[in-house]
């Protein structure tokens, strides 16, 4: 799956102490490969055919590390200039024609709505961050709307390529020590500096996967042990060479057999990368020291098969060709079946069989570019810009709906409180209110940015941390102490919010996290225990109840609780509901009045609406959905229920201005309503303002009369 560094092509000879061409590291590549993409085509047949990447990442570990080494000991120094131009002219090539195909394959099957996103991720495939991008957009709660990105299949060939810059620099450092120290073994001082960093990634992994897993299958620090295990082994390669032969076959059967069965019998459930990765890996470092006294007999004799050899020199080509096919494919016919899965990742091998014939061997193997470095580099940093460019052009071909010239505004709400109709005489928010309207803000693929400024300010905390994050609002110096608590149904409030509460001298203490209520009930987030939800309850608590505010504004989307604790599948929306109002009960035994603001209607499977829109903008009919079943699907009934059920909370509700008939329409008075799957955009939630204070502030005062 990742980029694999391979030795130059040279007479094939046996691979007993050889430190050059192995079939069986060919073969073994294949078998990565073929994991890789039985799972990414008809996942149900190979629950585990993600491990095809960590087999990589030893293999990739193995073969870099021989080179450096030999090198070192050959010549008591590692050029730098040399390696890096080896990985130039092998990998950027290929990179480039991809990351082009994609950005146009992009541009003709997926909405416009995430061009923007998409090239993003296709610049950062091009500098080989996009790990860290995806890392970061797998706790970012605005970025739940995003689909799969054609590029995703980048974040290992990133590890690689971060692997390179930082291993070759490592083995210099170990150079320099031993020029100092003749006495001092290459082998033994590399085999204590790589034993080290085993230790602390497999340690960062271990609980990186377990308090952050989402970010744990991307990120750097979590994945070097696998190639640190493949580097071990060809550190220790002339002790390898030294096996019995008869153990050492036996050895690549049994590493062989082990790797298979993890493809069969791990899935997806199974926390990722952290201590379950040890299987793979190093299943795959036995089949590797097996086969260097092994020879040609054991597993080589199925792995140096003439078609794995082939299968596994086209990896590096098919890795990088059938994952865009796939998306591509995905978005045309709207969802791929098992057979049509596997069919297109054999239609990648045409792709990919012709990318390594005329592009990347012609320029690997190109003598000019074999003699120099310098022009190896030169040709490399080229292909590189020409992927970022590919991303930008995608960026740039985003179409943007903007208002007409003249005095037209973009009224939202307030069309709604306004006498009179629309020109075709349906009632303002209405389908038939649709027919007239051509324009309107924020455009559909503006909708994702059009948040409150407390994303901006860092006022909402993430799903993974659980300190409570504390922010003012309103009028600092007011003497109404208001603490606005809850996800980002309440924060989706703040535009509106924050100029009330400063005409109104509130000053606002705000503590939100990402989809997690404020409630007692044990939650749930990416179908396991929101644990860390569960810890920011209680700090917030503690937070709130110090403050002693003159009342508590809670909102929350739906959420459900467990309730069986120890069983994620067990969540009820009663259960959450008994959550809420215990906790609105402690409050109120507190002294410190409650006050609710309803849900709004979820779209449900129209979310995103925006790409609805964005899909049909002139038949913003096909964007709506019905105001009960929106209703049904949202945080409200939970929250009524709960309310019912403590005397003293207040409820507000502002639906009648975000879905006022029984259609919900994505567009009211010029603005679009909804951004993120049920959440209004800041520009709506802006035009609500007088409303909301008109309802609010009468609920407010009354809470806190005689406080």
């Amino acid at each position: 799956m990742p980029a694999h560094a391979r030795a130059a092509a040279r007479p094939d000879r046996s691979a007993r102490g050889a430190p050059g061409y192995r079939p069986d590291i060919e073969g073994l590549r294949a078998v990565a490969i073929g994991l890789v993409l039985v799972y990414h085509g008809a996942g149900d047949l190979l629950p585990g055919g993600f491990v095809g990447v960590d087999v990589f990442f030893v293999i990739s570990g193995f073969l870099i590390t021989g080179i450096l080494v030999r090198e070192l000991e050959r010549d008591r120094q590692v050029s730098l200039v040399r390696f890096y131009a080896r990985r130039a002219k092998r990998l950027l090539p290929a990179t480039a024609v991809v990351l082009v195909a994609t950005s146009v394959l992009t541009w003709a099957t997926t909405s416009p709505v995430v061009w923007r996103v998409f090239a993003g991720d296709i610049v950062g495939a091009a500098f080989y961050v996009v790990n860290w991008v995806l890392a970061g957009r797998a706790v970012d709660y605005l970025a739940e709307d995003v689909d799969v990105s054609p590029v995703q299949h980048f974040w290992s060939l990133a590890v690689e390529e971060q692997f390179y810059v930082v291993w070759p620099l490592l083995i210099v450092a170990a150079a320099w020590w031993l020029r100092r120290r003749p006495q001092a073994r290459t082998r033994p001082v590399l085999t204590l500096a790589i034993g080290a960093v085993i230790v602390g990634s497999l340690v960062c992994s271990v609980l990186w996967t377990s308090s952050s897993p989402s970010v744990a299958f991307f990120a750097t620090p979590t994945r070097l042990w696998e190639l640190g295990i493949g580097a071990l082994v060809a550190i220790g390669a002339p002790l390898w060479e030294r096996l019995p032969a008869a153990p050492a076959r036996a050895a690549t059967w049994a590493g062989l057999a082990a790797v298979l069965a993890s493809g069969f019998l791990l899935d997806s459930s199974v926390p990722w990368p952290g201590a379950a990765a040890l299987w793979p890996t190093l299943a795959t470092a036995v089949v590797i020291v097996g086969g260097v006294a092994a020879g040609r007999s054991g597993a080589t004799v199925l792995l140096g098969a003439r078609p794995m050899v082939w299968l596994g020199g086209l990896s590096y080509s098919l890795y990088l060709w059938h994952w865009p096919l796939l998306v591509a494919a995905e978005e045309i016919v709207g969802g791929l079946g098992r057979l049509q899965g596997l069919l297109v990742v054999a239609a990648s091998l045409v792709p990919a069989y012709l990318c390594n014939r005329l592009v990347e061997n012609p320029i690997r193997f190109a003598p000019s570019v074999s003699r120099s470095h310098g022009l190896a580099l030169s040709l490399g940093g080229g292909f590189t810009m020409v992927g970022v460019v590919a991303g930008l052009v995608l960026a740039l071909a985003v179409p943007v709906r903007t208002a007409p010239p003249g005095e037209q505004q973009a009224v939202g709400a307030g069309s709604l409180l306004e006498d009179g109709a629309t020109t075709d005489g349906a009632a303002p928010g209405s389908v038939g209110s649709l027919a007239d309207i051509d324009w309107w803000v924020p455009d559909a693929t503006e909708a994702i940015h059009d948040v409150p400024d407390a994303y901006a300010d860092g006022c909402q905390q993430d799903q993974v941390s659980a300190e409570p994050i504390v922010c003012e609002w309103g009028d600092l110096d007011g003497d109404l102490v208001v603490a606005a608590v809850g996800d980002s149904k309440l924060v989706q409030w703040q535009p509106a919010l924050d100029p009330i509460a400063a005409e109104q001298g509130w000053h606002v203490y705000s503590i939100s996290k990402s989809a997690c209520a404020f409630g007692t009930g044990r939650q749930v987030n990416e179908g396991a225990e929101y644990t860390s939800c569960t810890e920011w309850n209680e700090r917030t608590l503690e937070e709130v109840l110090a403050l002693q505010p003159d009342v508590v504004l809670v909102g929350n989307r739906i959420n459900e609780a467990m309730s069986d604790p120890p069983d994620p599948s067990s969540r009820t929306g009663s259960a959450m509901a008994d959550g809420l109002a215990e906790r609105w009960q402690q409050l109120i035994d507190a002294g410190i009045p409650v006050v609710v603001l309803l849900d709004n209607p979820n779209p449900g499977d129209l979310a995103p609406v925006y790409e609805c829109v964005a899909e049909h903008p002139d038949d913003l009919a096909a964007c709506t959905f019905d105001r009960e079943e929106g209703l049904s699907r949202s945080g409200a009934r939970v929250q009524l229920e709960a309310a019912e059920r403590v005397e003293g909370v207040s409820v507000v509700d502002m639906n009648d201005l975000i879905c006022p008939t029984e259609t919900c329409v994505p567009v009211i008075g010029n603005v679009l309503v909804y951004r993120q799957t049920s959440h209004m955009t800041a520009t709506y939630a802006t035009s609500l303002r007088e409303p909301l204070a008109e309802r609010l502030v009468p609920v407010v005062e009354d809470a806190t009369t005689g406080r």
